[in-house]
Parts: C-alpha cells; structure tokens; sequence
C-alpha cells in the first residue's frame, strides 16, 4: 500500500522462534497488500470496485472490512467515507487494521514485547529491549526529522493521518475537496484500525476536528493545526 513496515521484536526467544514471527507478520501484510492494494489493478479490491467480484465471491477480510468501513461511516457522520475519492479506497481503515491483526497474532503465538509501525501508524505492546515502556515519536507535520511530541506506553495504538509528502490529501466527502484546518491529527487508543480511521476522520472534519476528538472518551489525541498550533487532550500518555 505504498508504506514501508518495521518490526521489532523485544522477546527473549530464540532467534528461529524470532524470525518465524517476523516471517509470519511480513508473510500476512504481504497478503493484505495483494488484496487491498489500491495500486495495483489485479487487487481484490480494485477488482471488486470494477464490479468485477460480486461481495458473495468477496474473500471473508473483504468484506469484514466493507463491514467495519460501513460502521465507521456512520460513526463519524460520514466523514470517515471509503468512497470518498469516487471509488472504493478502504485505506483509511486497512493500514491500521492489517497492522493490529499482526500484533494480535505475534500476542497469541507468545511475544507480548513488540513494537509494529506500519507507516506512522504503531502498535506497541509490552516492554522495549531496555526493559522501559515503548516510546513512540510522533513525526513533525512541516520537518522530516524531527518529532512534535513522544508518546509512552506498553499497551498502545498510535496512528497519525495529516499532510506529509502528499500535502492536504485527505478529502472533506462532503465537499470532494481536500480538507483544511488540520495538518496532522493522531489519535491513541487500543486497536489501530479504529485509531486509523478516527485520525483520518477528524482531518476530513477540518475545524470541527478537535471538538469531536474531544468527545470520545476512551480514546487521546494530539493535533497541529494548519498554523502549527499544538492541541492535545489532558490524558495523552506523553513520555
């Protein structure tokens, strides 16, 4: 999905049981790739969207994902839209979902130390190598190497949705416009798929953003805006 993936496993296991973890995480994002892809033509996705695939035909991710998007729609008063571009681009939703299936499956096989970042969107659980909780940097929305704030915690989902290489890419549906207001939105939580979508959600609401970040309770947030204020929620698990 144009991303690059960086594992790091902090278990005290053999190097084998190691990279046959690693191995199993590249092996399932490779496959969410192959079928979500909105890049490549022959996608399950792409081809469901072309109405070449009818949704009985669907594979059961498709359509648990067609499901969670429909969810999500109505959520966040339809700013949350995997049709918000013309066609259907589940982006949004998947990148963040993909990378907490992986944890979930790296927690059950026995490493409950990991840290898994699926391009700006984290999931950590458990201890680093150090012994000390994860710390998670949050990228600065205006200078590639540098952090706005960092985050700590051994049990937490960070994703970020804002204008990084692609500028104001994320569209207001309700317009078909590129949103504006928010340069960078990330939101925390348990389970990145929702965190994804939320983040995405608030920049599509452009000013209307922090208020309705506000009003989710079991959920934090951090936002720089357009004229590179920095609001947050009181609770954010700042390092």
């Amino acid at each position: 999905m144009g991303t690059a993936i960086s594992l790091d496993l902090a278990d005290d296991l053999p190097r084998a049981e190691l990279d046959e973890l690693a191995d199993e995480v590249f092996r399932w994002l490779r496959e969410v790739d192959a079928r979500f892809s909105t890049y490549r033509a022959d996608s399950e996705v792409c081809r469901f969207d072309r109405g070449e695939l009818l949704l009985s035909e669907a594979s059961a991710d498709l359509r648990l994902v067609l499901e969670r998007c429909a969810d999500l729609w109505g959520a966040t008063d339809g700013f949350f839209d995997g049709y918000a571009t013309g066609g259907l681009d589940p982006s949004g939703y998947v990148k963040g979902w993909a990378a907490q299936v992986a944890s979930d499956r790296l927690l059950a096989a026995g490493s409950t130390n990991h840290c898994l970042n699926a391009g700006g969107d984290v999931r950590v659980r458990g201890l680093s190598a150090s012994g000390r909780p994860w710390r998670v940097g949050v990228r600065h929305p205006w200078d590639p190497m540098a952090t706005c704030l960092v985050l700590t915690g051994s049990d937490l989902a960070v994703a970020t949705s804002g204008g990084y290489e692609r500028g104001h890419h994320v569209l207001d549906p309700r317009r078909g416009t590129p949103a504006r207001g928010l340069r960078s939105v990330t939101v925390v939580g348990t389970d990145l798929g929702l965190a994804d979508a939320y983040a995405t959600a608030a920049v599509a609401m452009g000013a209307a953003g922090p208020a309705w970040l506000d009003r989710l309770t079991d959920h934090h947030h951090a936002i720089v805006t357009d004229d590179g204020r920095l609001l947050h929620s009181t609770d954010l698990p700042l390092a």
